[in-house]
């Protein structure tokens, strides 16, 4: 729930609108009220389909939103998302909705493999008329690119929630092998990886030299990592991390979550190639 209320910060303040900024960044800042993002459709989600899931239209009040926001984490408590659409040109606008604005409407949260309580659900938009005080960004293609490397699926953000999960199962696993000598073989080179890709994260990051091509590399790796060591847990444990609320269990689900979020397709694929035990 926090990195979708950060992540609504971030691009609200995308905009150059200032005075919107200042009105909205007040309430949000007072604990008045909550945004979130609802910007799969315009990243990673459905791409594979023909028809845009949310599209855009010009019209003289300003911009007209209809479709289907597929994903919005506490979708049913906002009241503002950060959304966009796509143009019958291609192009993609980002902008702010309030969900008391007409044809706005919230749908109830889906129970899932993990992470329920963020009352994640999608949004339907009929015909939602956004002021142009409240266009964000574009009409531009790839409007979630930024050439800053900020937020969206080639940020290091996910990433970091993923090696956090993984370093959680690997300190888990650390704990059993303290207990059982023979898992130290598996420990070890598990938790070695984890500090290099910290490692490398931060040193980009520090050098100031991000860029797409990096963050992809490092959400494969972190992908990678928090999948196998949630498992090497599970095994380790045995049937005790087969029940509900072990830490195991729940490292097994958190760490599927990371295949579904904002997960570029060339890491989705490289992923299923490990699967497969593809190599290059």
């Amino acid at each position: 729930v926090l990195t979708q209320f950060n992540a609504a910060c971030q691009r609200i303040n995308w905009s150059q609108d200032q005075e919107l900024k200042t009105r909205v960044f007040k309430e949000l800042a007072a604990g008045e009220k909550f945004a979130t993002v609802g910007i799969s459709h315009l990243t990673t989600s459905r791409q594979h389909l023909s028809k845009p899931s949310v599209t855009a239209e010009r019209v003289p009040a300003g911009w007209k939103l209809d479709g289907f926001v597929p994903w919005v984490t506490g979708a049913v408590h906002a009241d503002y998302i950060v959304t966009g659409g796509v143009c019958e040109e291609g192009s993609q606008i980002l902008a702010l909705v309030q969900t008391d604005q007409e044809g706005v409407a919230p749908q109830p949260p889906i129970e899932m493999l993990s992470m329920t309580g963020s009352q994640t659900g999608a949004v339907k938009l009929n015909q939602v008329i956004v002021p142009d005080q409240c266009l964000i960004a574009g009409p531009v293609e790839n409007v979630m690119k930024r050439p800053d490397g900020q937020g969206g699926a080639r940020s290091l953000t996910t990433s970091a929630l993923a090696l956090g999960v993984a370093g959680r199962a690997i300190a888990k696993l650390g704990e059993e092998a303290a207990k059982r000598p023979d898992l130290l073989e598996i420990y070890q080179p598990f938790n070695t990886e984890c500090e290099g890709i910290c490692a490398e994260m931060f040193a980009t990051l520090k050098a100031g030299t991000l860029n797409g091509g990096f963050s992809e590399n490092i959400r494969g790796q972190s992908n990678s990592l928090v999948l196998r060591a949630s498992q090497a847990l599970l095994a380790a444990v045995k049937g005790a991390g087969f029940v509900k609320g072990h830490p195991a269990e729940r490292a097994i689900r958190e760490a599927m979550f990371f295949l579904v979020w904002s997960c570029p397709q060339p890491v989705v694929h490289a992923n299923m190639k490990e699967f497969a035990c593809v190599l290059d």
